[in-house]
């Protein structure tokens, strides 16, 4: 199944929640990225991890190959009057100076990655005694939820659908990145509920891998009206409680 997240930009950056604050205040007690660091955002998609950064008092620079998912970012940046920078670039080959960062980031995007060659990167780009920060936001499904319930309209309307049932996020990476110079001082994992809509709740799932992008734009035109009747018969709520698993791990680079 090819995924084009580039075709689904708009509806990630209007509708994909963020990290919540109890995740930033985890890394804050940990030394990531607690202001006035050089950040290098890696897959930053429509920028919500950078700019979260950025916010904190950070200065961040943000990659991704997709230049709509770009066009998001710097839109997002300047309604929030955020000085940073993104550039079209992979995590692979960056282009950026060697160790020029005190940190660097990938969120819900590390398994995208030809993760060998990132490490390496990760390892080139950050300054000795460097933090990389491994980290996902998956969905926590639990039977009779309505996250499972659309999860099972997504494999319905598309069986080749990769990701259904998997995670981003696998702590076995910490054993890959012992072999690029990486010593691994932390993870955790916790599940918090994120309030939607449900018209936040159709938009984020248009915007997955498994409908916007990947699907035709019939098809998910197709999958999203079937979405609506979905909730609206079965779980009147407004707003949904969606539980979501919220994972990382941190690395510090060996001197």
């Amino acid at each position: 199944m090819e995924v084009a997240f580039g075709q689904t930009a708009e509806d990630y950056a209007r509708y994909r929640a963020g990290f919540p604050d109890s995740f930033f205040d985890r890394l804050t007690a940990l030394g990531f990225a607690d202001g006035d660091q050089a950040l290098l955002d890696l897959g930053t998609g429509t920028g919500a991890l950078a700019l979260a950064f950025a916010a904190r008092g950070n200065r961040v620079v943000g990659l991704d190959p997709s230049p709509e998912m770009l066009a998001q970012a710097k839109r997002r940046a300047e309604a929030r009057g955020l000085a940073l920078e993104f550039q079209q670039r992979g995590a692979e080959a960056t282009g950026m100076p060697d160790a020029a960062f005190d940190a660097v980031s990938a969120a819900t995007c590390w398994h995208w990655f030809d993760r060998p060659r990132a490490a390496r990167e990760c390892t080139r780009v950050l300054k000795p005694g460097g933090l990389l920060l491994i980290t996902a936001m998956d969905w926590h499904t639990t039977p009779g939820s309505a996250l499972e319930a659309s999860a099972t309209l997504i494999a319905e309307h598309n069986p080749d659908w990769l990701n259904a049932g998997a995670h981003s996020f696998n702590p076995t990476w910490g054993w890959e990145l012992l072999e690029h110079g990486f010593a691994v001082e932390s993870a955790f994992a916790y599940v918090e509920a994120i309030p939607y809509s449900h018209e936040a709740w159709r938009g984020r799932i248009r915007a997955s891998a498994g409908v916007g992008a990947s699907l035709s734009p019939e098809k998910v035109e197709a999958f999203d009206r079937a979405h609506q009747a979905l909730l609206a018969e079965r779980f009147p709520a407004d707003p949904l409680a969606v539980e979501h698993r919220i994972s990382a791990l941190l690395a510090r680079k060996r001197a």
